[in-house]
């Protein structure tokens, strides 16, 4: 089939002009696609790029990838597959995730998987909500060592506007759907956060892990 950026599978067109433009290649969106689909996907992907990133996948699909092409990776909690036929050029800087709570971890994971796929260096630093505000100031420096943070939390989302009020760097706020009744599914944490009083907050929409990472990868890619 020839290639004028795109490549029409019937179901899918699949951009394969996606890196030339915005500097990674397409990510396929895992979700309603069957394993036969995301596969076909994949095919058309791995072709052209180094390494492929299916996000919001499930376990079907990563057995189906799995089957040709060995250097599969499933990331159950993150819900995200990778395949690395050979490395993606390392990113300068580095990127700090931030976690609230354990019960945020799977959308921290998406971003670190997203990030590390495409060649960034990642530090985790989970389980340093404002329940306990010592253990945040326990990692201050490490934090402000960082390029850019991710800050991913729940329940009332009042992590980033701390972490921005303490560091000098770009401040990416993730809200989850982790919380009881009046959280709204993560609505709370959303509105919280888009109300910061902390400088330099920037939000995603509700469990997205994908889009903070991708974001702070481009802002890494700005240091090259």
């Amino acid at each position: 089939m020839p290639d004028q950026g795109f490549i029409d599978l019937g179901f899918a067109r699949v951009d394969t002009d996606r890196r030339r433009r915005c500097g990674f290649p397409e990510v396929v969106f895992g979700h309603g696609k069957t394993p036969a689909e995301a596969l076909a996907i994949a095919r058309v992907l791995l072709e052209r790029e180094p390494v492929l990133l299916v996000s919001r996948a499930n376990s079907a699909q990563a057995e189906a990838l799995a089957a040709e092409f060995p250097s599969t990776r499933w990331h159950e909690r993150a819900r995200c597959i990778t395949v690395e036929r050979a490395p993606w050029p390392k990113l300068p800087g580095s990127v700090g995730i931030v976690c609230a709570g354990t019960s945020d971890l799977h959308v921290a994971d998406e971003a670190a998987v997203t990030l590390e796929i495409f060649g960034g260096s990642v530090q985790r630093f989970t389980d340093i909500g404002v329940a306990g505000l010592h253990r945040l100031l326990a990692v201050r420096d490490a934090l402000e060592a960082c390029t850019v943070l991710i800050v991913v939390a729940g329940m009332e989302g009042a992590l980033p506007s701390a972490v921005a009020g303490l560091v000098s760097k770009p401040v990416i706020a993730v809200p989850t759907s982790v919380g009881y009744g009046a959280s709204f599914g993560g609505v709370a944490a959303l509105l919280g956060m888009l109300n910061s009083c902390g400088s330099g907050v920037t939000v995603v929409n509700i469990d997205n892990g994908f889009g903070a990472a991708y974001a702070a990868a481009q802002i890494l890619r700005l240091q090259s």
